[in-house]
């Protein structure tokens, strides 16, 4: 007992503690272990399953990646040939548009001649409404006129045989 003190004082644990304390620490790693399994490997299993369905989620992603490329391309094409007309028929409405200038500057050289014919037509304006203030005049002479011959000649038609 003696030596085993001697042991325990310098602190080492005698042979049969060693083995005691083995055990323990055998038996506090097991259950350590167990509580870790019941945490690692469920959540490994999760972590397996959520990178499937991440890879599944890449994977589809892909595919409709893979099919706007390709219905954008032949969209591209469609258009492009469109984009080709569009051009084509710019072309001819410039053609067009230099035809309409030409005739427009025919058109303004024809006017420049109309101008003299302006100051004819302001002087025939001018005489006519001469000749229609005359023949208002003229209406105006024939009325008092009328008035003035009808009554003497309704009294002397009355003495008339026809």
């Amino acid at each position: 007992m003696v030596q085993e003190k001697e042991h325990v004082d310098q602190g080492q644990v005698p042979e049969q503690g060693q083995g005691y304390s083995m055990d323990r620490l055998s038996e506090a790693f097991e259950t350590s272990a167990r509580r870790w399994e019941l945490i690692v490997y469920p959540s490994l299993f999760a972590f397996i399953i959520l990178a499937a369905y991440g890879f599944f989620l890449v994977y589809s992603l892909a595919k409709d990646v893979h099919y706007l490329a390709v219905s954008v391309d032949s969209n591209m094409t469609v258009l492009a040939s469109n984009m080709q007309s569009v051009s084509d028929n710019m072309g001819n409405m410039t053609a067009n548009i230099r035809t309409m200038s030409g005739y427009m500057s025919e058109i303004n050289d024809k006017v420049s001649t109309l101008e003299p014919m302006l100051e004819t037509i302001g002087s025939m304006d001018r005489s006519i409404q001469s000749m229609t203030l005359s023949t208002y005049i003229m209406r105006q002479d024939m009325s008092r006129l009328n008035h003035s011959v009808s009554r003497p000649m309704t009294f002397m038609n009355s003495f008339m045989p026809w």
